[in-house]
């Protein structure tokens, strides 16, 4: 019963959309038919500019956290804050509240991996940072973020003493991110991606 209102408490915190929200409350318009159409924290730079963006990144990273630390309170260590941090990924991907059309997940991912797994996911975070200064890609510091910290988990799993549930939950929200990226992954191979501060054509 513990397991089963994780989940459904997870899923609920992951489908509150504040890049929804945000656009609604200052522009009154829906995120998703501007800019990318994405509701996440990087659509929000182009539509509503850095201060908003910051604030969603920051309340979409705050969904995993509080969802995985829900799952440590319920059921302690191991398969209840992975599947609390899935399923906030998945209501944030997927929410209830909008009819089950969101974002792709990164900033929500981002705060379920920095609870879980905070070592490996902050190396791959700072690979994943010099990669969008460098190239401008947002996208690809995401997969990078995502690849980096499963592969270094798995890695140093013992060393951690990680639980195996978190290698499960790791290569799911990895697949699941390049299948959310699968347009973007297929723009960086054409050369066609989108840079951040570049306006996306409508």
């Amino acid at each position: 019963m513990d397991l089963l209102l994780t989940i459904i408490v997870g899923y609920l915190l992951g489908s509150i959309s504040f890049s929804y929200i945000f656009t609604k409350k200052i522009k009154k318009i829906d995120i998703r038919q501007h800019g990318s159409g994405n509701a996440g924290a990087t659509n929000t730079l182009r539509v509503l500019g850095v201060g908003p963006a910051v604030a969603v990144l920051l309340l979409d990273a705050l969904k995993g956290i509080v969802a995985v630390l829900l799952g440590y309170f319920f059921g302690g260590e191991g398969l209840a804050p992975a599947l609390g941090g899935l399923a906030a990924i998945v209501g944030h991907n997927w929410p209830v509240f909008l009819r089950f059309r969101g974002g792709k997940g990164v900033a929500t991912t981002i705060g379920v991996l920095a609870t879980l797994v905070f070592w490996p996911a902050l190396a791959a975070g700072i690979i994943a940072i010099v990669s969008i200064v460098v190239t401008r890609f947002v996208s690809l510091g995401s997969l990078l973020f995502l690849l980096g910290t499963m592969v270094l988990s798995i890695v140093f799993r013992e060393y951690f003493d990680y639980p195996v549930e978190y290698v499960y939950l790791l290569i799911a929200v990895t697949a699941l991110s390049f299948w959310r990226h699968r347009a973007n992954i297929i723009r960086l191979i054409k050369g066609k991606e989108s840079k951040i501060g570049q306006k996306v054509k409508q």
